[in-house]
């Protein structure tokens, strides 16, 4: 039967600068103030993450202390999805839970580079100071710890998810496919239940450096996602949000809630000339548009505030403007591989109670929507590279 086929979101795990889990998310969003970070790296904007109690999701601590920042959180995000959908510890399903994560790479020893780099210039004979150091200085374990899919290995490790894993690099598109293929595997037949995410870590100076050299990095002032023409660029994001997706079938069979249903997710990836995002965007919208309802859709964007992508979904919104729009970045900013994942979660949690939260700017991109809301079409615009829609709905 077709409709076994569908794909429901059963399980959402969340975990941002607004705090933890769907309904302190929902209840940050609506309250209308974001809070970000302009402390910590002055003059550069991040948000970081909510403190988290990593023992109630990780209570061995010597796996805590061998997983890097972005790790932690997501086996914390990882956990929290697993206990959402009623599966955590349930070996049977676990067993034959897949899982696809979006990762970057590892995070580095920050004293160890900065004594390299410090000693570098002066050293008698630089390419044996640098051996020398390197061979020295940064510990066995930093080499795999870098390894992208180390995220998966330490969810399977700590939570007992134990069915086949494949881990997607490639920051926002990564997260848009690790979706994709999760969908397509379930409505294909080939997966009945999979776990679905990725994280990452807002406090790491040396991401922080690497996007300020490309022109990225939000500096000086916070303004809604919408409103910074004048001074583009996205505020890094702590994050981890995982998803549990699966079968209508299997999730009946066992008596699981469907949050809502994941109905499409689809994926491009043009040459970033002029014009090709908003052109992009109308193409991927083309194959989604005809299964909207009038009134009662939303766009949930995940928008960077970068130029000139920002811009050119901007661009591409003007010309849907009976559809209520939010950028999610103005309140959690971003955070490349798990933005795409976050904001079907979010968009599941805004379908699953009706209605959307209030708009967070004074652009005029973002309306109020009086109505009520059943389908939630979610955007993923790489700050440089990718494009992505998904459309979620209510059951």
């Amino acid at each position: 039967m077709a409709d076994t086929r569908e794909a429901w979101i059963t399980g959402i795990g969340i975990v941002s600068c607004l705090g933890e889990g769907p309904d302190a998310h929902w209840q940050a969003l609506g309250a209308g103030h974001p809070q970000p970070d302009t402390t910590t790296y002055p003059p550069y904007i991040i948000h970081k993450i909510a403190p988290l109690n990593f023992d109630t999701q990780i209570p061995k601590k010597g796996d805590q202390r061998q997983m890097e920042g972005w790790q932690r959180i997501g086996t914390y995000a990882a956990g929290l999805a697993l206990d959402s959908a009623g599966i955590k510890g349930n070996t049977d399903i676990l067993a034959r839970t897949d899982m696809i994560v979006a990762a970057g790479g590892g995070e580095r020893d920050i004293a160890a580079d900065t004594a390299i780099l410090s000693g570098l210039p002066g050293a008698a004979a630089p390419e044996t100071f640098l051996n020398e150091r390197l061979m020295s200085d940064l510990r066995p374990t930093l080499f795999l710890a870098q390894l992208s899919n180390l995220l998966a290995g330490n969810i399977s490790i700590v939570h007992g998810v134990t069915g086949s894993s494949r881990t997607f690099m490639g920051e926002e598109s990564a997260g848009v496919d690790a979706v994709r293929i999760a969908l397509s595997r379930i409505e294909s037949g080939q997966s009945e239940i999979a776990l679905v995410g990725g994280s990452h870590n807002s406090e790491r100076p040396d991401l922080l450096m690497l996007y300020e050299f490309g022109g990225f990095a939000l500096k000086d002032k916070y303004a809604p996602v919408w409103q910074r023409e004048a001074h583009p660029g996205f505020a890094l994001a702590g994050m981890g949000a995982f998803l549990v997706i699966e079968s209508r079938a299997h999730a009946e069979a066992r008596g699981a809630k469907c949050i809502a249903r994941l109905s499409a997710v689809l994926s491009d990836r043009n040459r970033r000339d002029p014009g090709d995002i908003t052109a992009g965007l109308k193409r991927l919208w083309g194959k989604i548009a005809a299964r909207l309802k009038p009134g009662q859709a939303a766009v949930l964007s995940g928008a960077s505030g970068t130029a000139p992508a920002t811009a050119e979904e901007r661009a591409f919104l003007a010309e849907h403007q009976d559809i209520a729009v939010r950028a999610t970045g103005t309140y959690i900013g971003h955070a490349f591989e798990p933005q795409f994942p976050m904001n079907v979660a979010l968009a599941a949690v805004a379908v699953s109670r009706g209605k959307l939260y209030p708009p967070a700017d004074e652009s005029g991109v973002e309306r109020a929507m009086n109505g009520p809301l059943t389908q939630v079409v979610v955007t993923g615009i790489g700050h440089w590279r990718g494009e992505g829609l998904a459309l979620v709905e209510a059951v």
